[in-house]
């Protein structure tokens, strides 16, 4: 008489290959206009930031960054502020409003102040092409006009973006980003690469690490996004001259 077989350790076999292949599954493009899984996250208020370059040599404080999300109906405001410190002292200021839910960029001001002359660039995102703002004063951008294969989202402003997707094991996505003023759009890969704790401004916490090579072979740039929040707690970027930039949550 045949002994039975139980299908049991085929079936689990088949889960774990299953499961395998689903953790490296090919990037997930992430199409402008469309909702995002976890934008409830963003809350309205306000988070600081340290920049500071890390060498062999020390420490070298850069500025404080800081973000303000406002929602108003349908639409959402990111407000950004850096104060430089250092011998020659400067203020950047960036406005940028959104489709609420998509993320899907409007409109993108930047004004720099610095050694006392202050320049003014702002810029209208649309599904085809990036346009300096004709109707806003001062612009020095007014003339821009980059054309854009397909819908771009504002790169000044992944920090956000990227806390709404489902940050998980195994997750990729893959975007196209516009730093306005810039080249041409571009697609950038983002994988969850593996959880960490790390200290924040109360404590350690528990995060998901984000990384991408921003196109660039060979470097690396690190993000720590709290698990429960997907707030952005730290970034490392590797840069050329082989210094670490460094972004960290103050508040």
């Amino acid at each position: 008489m045949p002994r039975f077989r139980s299908p049991l350790p085929a079936l689990l076999s088949a889960l774990l290959l299953g499961a395998t292949a689903l953790a490296h599954a090919a990037p997930q493009y992430v199409e402008v206009g469309t909702p995002l899984p976890r934008f409830h996250l963003l809350k309205e208020g306000s988070h600081r930031y340290l920049r500071y370059l890390r060498s062999a040599d020390g420490n070298t404080a850069l500025d404080i960054w800081q973000r303000d999300i406002h929602f108003d109906g349908t639409r959402m405001q990111i407000r950004q502020r850096w104060d430089a410190v250092g011998k020659t002292p400067s203020v950047k200021r960036l406005e940028s409003t959104f489709e609420t839910a998509t993320f899907r960029p409007l409109t993108h001001v930047r004004i720099t102040e610095k050694d006392g002359r202050k320049t003014v660039e702002g810029f209208a995102f649309a599904a085809d092409r990036i346009s300096g703002m004709a109707g806003l004063k001062d612009n020095t951008q007014k003339n821009l006009a980059v054309e854009s294969k397909e819908p771009s989202f504002n790169f000044e402003t992944d920090m956000e973006l990227l806390q709404t997707l489902p940050l998980a094991d195994g997750y990729e996505a893959q975007l196209v980003f516009y730093h306005a003023g810039g080249a041409a759009p571009a697609r950038y890969t983002f994988r969850v690469a593996g959880s960490e704790a790390i200290g924040g401004p109360a404590g350690p916490v528990d995060c998901w690490i984000v990384t991408t090579d921003y196109n660039q072979p060979g470097s690396v740039s690190k993000f720590w996004y709290a698990k429960g929040t997907q707030l952005m707690v730290k970034q490392e970027s590797t840069l050329p001259d082989g210094r670490t930039l460094v972004k960290t949550l103050l508040d």
